[in-house]
């Protein structure tokens, strides 16, 4: 997916081929969504060779729930904010494969893992020996800063912004890169959930503090770093 993952599972009695699952199942995604694959079947989708319809099941539920969840960001999350002519799931798809991940691993008996999907994270149990894990929130202009450590034994955190991967988010109301704001960091119990709203509060700029104050009634949190550096939390987000 363009991206380094990394699983690290801690318990003993977990076999090596329930790993190797794992990253078979990243493959399968990278190959259905991959929009820099012309044989992928979004790549498919997006020049009309094939219908949602005609589509496989898990391409017609990413793309149900992104839906949804355009409706719930206002529009802010949205698979067309890029294009109107272009269907691109990426923004939702990196967090729901690595739920999925995350329940073939539990199937497999795992009960203390973490996976790390370019810097977006989903961790159960402890890092063993320690009884939990500690997840870094990278500070967006200094690379030898963290910004914020939290503490779970059970979390999944996404991060928007520029730092990595440049201006790839828009606003889709005006088509332009959000300014006002560094990053948002979204925790909560779904990765896929956590980045689409991560991502749609980057995207509203100076108005993403005000619109993550709406995520604790939804089971998340954020961690908002403006463009003056200073960090607005939501009341409950995790400490370190």
């Amino acid at each position: 997916m363009g991206m380094p993952i990394i699983v690290d599972v801690r318990d003993k009695d977990v076999d090596v081929p329930s790993v190797d699952a794992v990253f078979a199942w990243f493959r399968l995604v990278d190959e259905v969504f991959s929009t820099y694959k012309p044989a992928s079947e979004i790549s498919r989708l997006n020049r009309g060779e094939i219908t949602v319809h005609e589509a496989g099941k898990d391409m017609r539920d990413v793309l149900q729930r992104c839906e949804e969840l355009r409706v719930e960001t206002d529009g802010y999350f949205d698979v067309r904010a890029a294009s109107r002519d272009l269907v691109d799931p990426s923004g939702f798809v990196k967090g729901w494969s690595v739920d999925r991940a995350v329940s073939l691993l539990a199937e497999a008996g795992a009960r203390n893992y973490s996976i790390n999907a370019g810097g977006d994270v989903a961790v159960r149990g402890g890092a063993l020996p320690q009884g939990s894990w500690r997840i870094g929130i990278q500070h967006p202009r200094r690379r030898d800063r963290i910004a914020r450590v939290l503490e779970s034994g059970h979390l999944a955190v996404a991060t928007s912004g520029s730092y990595e991967r440049g201006a790839h988010v828009v606003d889709p109301q005006t088509g332009l890169a959000p300014t006002g704001v560094l990053s948002v960091t979204v925790a909560g119990p779904e990765l896929g959930v956590a980045d689409a709203y991560a991502t749609a509060a980057y995207a509203r700029g100076p108005q993403a503090p005000q619109w993550t104050r709406e995520l604790p009634a939804r089971g998340y949190e954020a961690l908002t770093i403006m463009a003056d550096e200073r960090v607005l939390v939501t009341p409950g987000f995790p400490a370190g």
